[in-house]
């Protein structure tokens, strides 16, 4: 009953995973400026590395790599909307222009 339910949320956890890192990479290759990229980047593909390293460490079980795997799920955590906010941070004060609804640039 217990590797049932482990199984099943290791799965749920790994199409999660899958389905957060496919949005992440859409809206990055979609988006039409870096602002709005530096978003979607940070975000969900945050949240897709979240998922899978969660279903590793669920699969892993209890042990010192398990440990690794969630010191790992907190760096990310952490690193990732900070580099976004540093790359936008970089683009505004390079001057660049954020997209308004009446652009046309893509």
């Amino acid at each position: 009953m217990i590797t049932t339910v482990r199984i099943g949320l290791i799965a749920v956890f790994v199409a999660l995973g899958l389905f957060f890192t496919f949005v992440s990479a859409t809206g990055v290759i979609r988006l039409p400026d870096v602002f709005s990229r530096a978003h979607t980047a940070s975000q969900a593909d945050t949240l897709g590395a979240g998922f899978a390293l969660a279903a590793v460490a669920l699969t892993i079980g209890w042990g010192p790599t398990a440990v690794k795997t969630v010191l790992l799920l907190f760096f990310i955590f952490v690193t990732n909307p900070t580099a976004a906010h540093a790359i936008a941070r970089a683009a505004y004060e390079e001057g660049v222009e954020p997209w308004t609804t009446g652009d046309e640039r893509r």
